[in-house]
């Protein structure tokens, strides 16, 4: 069994828990969709996916991907960032570490890092002020270098 497999088969475990917690039907389309997140790379919108689900002909509505993405956002399956823009991104968060963003002010891209120093930092402000950090958010706003940047002006 590959990581990926074993990872997909967590988050199912997982999922099905949470479901059967709150009481909510476990649907075709629900397993559809968290499968389909969990099989793609990177940040991804609900036009982004409910796109991709199509062209792969599941018969999933807008609303259905919206109604579960709240789900697995609830059952930390899925992190929902808002960068700035009206449009909420999502990216899986079972199985992957810790980072953070840096997003081109010209073309959006969301570009991803971790560096421990900042998990030390954190750390170290958690122990100094004796608060308990489950969470951080660190983006850095900037224009891509790269030549290729879709939107730089000419």
């Amino acid at each position: 069994m590959t990581a990926d497999t074993e990872i997909l088969q967590e988050v199912k475990s997982i999922f099905i828990s949470y479901l059967e917690k709150q009481a909510l039907r476990k649907t075709p389309e629900r397993f559809a969709i968290l499968e389909e997140i969990y099989t793609r790379g990177g940040h991804f919108d609900v036009e982004r996916l409910y796109d991709s689900m199509k062209n792969k002909n599941y018969r999933v509505s807008r609303a259905t991907i919206y109604n579960t993405l709240d789900i697995l956002v609830d059952c930390n399956l899925v992190v929902k960032h808002q960068f700035g823009d009206n449009l909420a991104q999502y990216e899986k968060a079972h199985g992957y570490k810790q980072h953070d963003h840096l997003i081109c002010s010209d073309c959006q891209k969301v570009i991803e890092f971790c560096d421990p120093r900042i998990q030390n930092i954190q750390n170290m402000i958690g122990d100094l002020l004796q608060f308990n950090i489950q969470h951080h958010s660190l983006i850095f706003r900037g224009e891509c270098k790269k030549e290729n940047c879709e939107n730089r002006p000419q």
